[in-house]
């Protein structure tokens, strides 16, 4: 079973809000997940981003692989430096 830890869009018309949930790479991209880790409110100003980064952390050990946008926010976050620490035992 190969997973991703994707965006998911919720919230209304022109006012988009995304949770940040790890899914089959098969499923559509607002359907099914195995389970929700964090938010992230492009439109407030700081855009707003939370995640359980225990979880995140604990899935990508797994191998569960960030889409190219979730890697940028984990990035600014500071968490793929720890995933990489993680994997070389440092």
């Amino acid at each position: 079973m190969a997973t991703k830890i994707r965006l998911k869009r919720m919230g209304s018309k022109k006012r988009p809000f995304y949770r940040v949930v790890v899914a089959e790479s098969s499923a559509p991209r607002d359907g099914r997940f195995i389970e929700e880790i964090g938010t992230y409110n492009p439109l407030t100003q700081p855009s707003d981003f939370k995640v359980d980064e225990e979880r995140a952390l604990t899935w990508m050990l797994e191998g569960a692989q960030p889409s190219d946008t979730v890697r940028n926010l984990f990035s600014k976050q500071g968490l793929m430096e720890k995933v990489h620490h993680a994997k070389n035992g440092k």
